[in-house]
């Protein structure tokens, strides 16, 4: 079933040209769809539990492409759930196949830059748990992202130094494969961060 607030998040942040196709998605394999505030750790997630309505949450601030591409990483798992339910590793060969086939039909409307959609076809040969970790494909990501064209990168910080994300202060620590160990200053709570995410530099 169509929801209006489904119709109208799809219609605000997807690229025109994808409209009709995850409208259709959405139809034919219901689930509720929620917009959330920026993540640290994440642009999107999808969570299934016994008795309720699957549910796909996505980030508000994300650009059209990348609002997209995540609709259908998050949609693929929830069509991975409906065949296998809890059974495959979250991005094992299962999900791959999904992401693979569900995206195909979005490559072939040529939606993407040529730029992004190169990164994204060679993405798409082993795809990865988030985009986050094929550095090429965030950095074209990024360059499409116009509202924040002057934006400042966690790996752009020097460790051990402090920055700002959504005005909470955090410390840099190592880099862990594609994501920094960062610590918030306030709690000491400690926090895996892709490192190609927006920060703010510390005042």
């Amino acid at each position: 079933m169509r929801s209006a607030s489904s119709l109208t998040i799809l219609q605000k942040h997807l690229p025109q040209p994808s409209f009709d196709y995850c409208i259709d998605l959405l139809q034919r394999y219901p689930f509720q769809l929620k917009l959330r505030k920026a993540r640290v750790t994440k642009v999107g997630d999808f969570c299934a539990h016994r008795g309720h309505s699957p549910i796909i949450t996505i980030n508000e601030d994300l650009n059209p492409f990348l609002f997209l591409t995540t609709f259908i990483h998050e949609f693929s798992h929830h069509a991975v759930h409906l065949i296998y339910g809890n059974k495959p590793q979250a991005h094992g060969k299962e999900w791959k196949l999904a992401f693979k086939t569900f995206m195909q039909p979005v490559m072939d409307m040529q939606i993407f830059p040529d730029d992004l959609q190169h990164a994204l076809k060679m993405h798409l040969k082993d795809p990865m748990a988030t985009s986050f970790s094929d550095s090429r494909l965030t950095s074209l990501f990024r360059k499409y992202d116009l509202e924040n064209a002057n934006h400042l990168l966690l790996s752009q910080i020097k460790e051990g130094n402090t920055f700002l994300i959504r005005n909470k202060l955090f410390r840099k620590g190592k880099l862990v494969r594609t994501r920094v160990l960062c610590v918030e200053i306030k709690t000491g709570k400690k926090y895996l961060v892709p490192a190609d995410s927006e920060v703010n530099e510390a005042k």
